[in-house]
């Protein structure tokens, strides 16, 4: 095998499908990326049996084939290298050797038949939508996984479409995370769990460009993501998801309507009181027209009084500070409206439209 490409579109290229490349194992070939040029393009592929991504470069195939080579070593090797041309030449036995302009070298790649295919995914059923709304609904809800839980369903978030509507949920046993979109000609229903550990590279390959599309393609056991260039490939976690309708309520006994940008000034500067592994929380408290929210540790204690409009009767809860701020930095609304039913149950943070819900459990908290 014989090819030339820039480095500009190589360093690229690797840098992609190297999010699906294992970081440990004990398969040497898991640590590998497939360069393929086997056919009419050259193919750099990444797979870790959960997830694979495939990716085109731009390219000369000189002499066709293919060969594996450890992606963590060839990724540093091809940014280490000019701003030019670089060809790679692949022997019989799989000795590699690279030149570009002065410099060259040479190492041993594996067998390209020893790396694994990515999976093959039947396309049964299928949307199209803009790659920065997924990307968006990814980003807004994968916060609130559990990346490592005794319960699976904790680390992967449920993509439910029917009839014309998308909704994203992403949870723990502190919080959930819930937004919806709506699908335009999407006549299929759609009801599976994808690990956040595969949305969140998917969400790092994706365009903010709102023109760019991705097409989303679901199979019994993978989903398919189908961009221009790119195609990414996951399991599904298998399971029953949680009956998250049941968890919100609309009997709120308190509701204020507050400057979202305000409050998270107001609990950041609180957070400075708070070390990293001190679980005080910020106390909220509601009173006629005002919302002070203040902490009270070791280190200090912060005050900050906040105005508000509100309904219903004042209440004083607690709440991890840290899952607050998670959920108002990716609202974009100016002012936002947050329900409280009681002291000891969750407040729910959602607009009219119900494009975005976030229920955060409150903690308990002495004065």
């Amino acid at each position: 095998m014989k090819l030339t490409f820039e480095k500009a579109d190589i360093v690229k290229a690797v840098g992609i499908v190297q999010k699906a490349v294992s970081v440990r194992t004990t398969m040497n070939i898991l640590e590998c990326i497939l360069i393929d040029a086997t056919t009419d393009s050259i193919l750099l592929t990444g797979n870790d049996l959960d997830l694979a991504i495939q990716t085109k470069v731009e390219g000369q195939i000189i002499e066709p084939g293919a060969v594996a080579v450890n992606a963590r070593f060839f990724s540093e090797l091809m940014k280490k290298y000019p701003d030019s041309t670089i060809t790679l030449e692949v022997s019989e036995d799989n000795n590699c050797f690279v030149t570009c302009e002065k410099r060259d070298c040479s190492f041993m790649g594996m067998p390209a038949d020893e790396f694994t295919e990515i999976p093959d995914v039947k396309k049964e059923k299928s949307i199209v939508l803009s790659q920065l709304s997924l990307r968006d609904m990814i980003n807004q809800t994968i916060f609130s996984l559990a990346m490592n839980d005794f319960n699976p369903m904790m680390t992967g978030e449920l993509f439910e479409i029917k009839e014309g509507k998308m909704r994203v949920i992403g949870l723990d046993s502190h919080r959930i995370s819930i937004r919806n979109l709506t699908i335009d000609d999407a006549e299929t229903d759609v009801y599976v769990v994808i690990p956040g550990k595969s949305l969140k590279e998917v969400a790092g390959i994706l365009s903010q460009d709102a023109e760019q599309e991705v097409t989303v393609s679901f199979a019994p056991k993978h989903v398919l993501f189908e961009l221009e260039d790119t195609k990414i490939v996951s399991r599904l976690l298998e399971g029953k998801y949680f009956n998250v309708n049941q968890m919100f309520s609309n009997d709120s006994q308190t509701n204020i309507i507050i400057n979202r940008k305000a409050l998270i000034d107001a609990i950041e500067t609180d957070m400075v009181f708070i070390k990293e592994n001190d679980r005080r929380p910020v106390i909220l408290d509601i009173r006629d027209n005002l919302m002070e929210i203040k902490v009270s540790t070791g280190q200090g204690k912060g005050k900050e009084e906040i105005e508000i409009q509100k309904e219903g009767e004042d209440l004083k809860i607690g709440f991890n500070p840290k899952f607050l701020i998670d959920a108002l930095k990716v609202i974009e609304d100016e002012e936002i409206k947050i329900a409280f039913v009681n002291a000891k149950s969750p407040c729910f943070i959602r607009d009219d439209d119900m494009n975005y819900m976030y229920l955060i459990l409150p903690v308990n908290f002495s004065e």
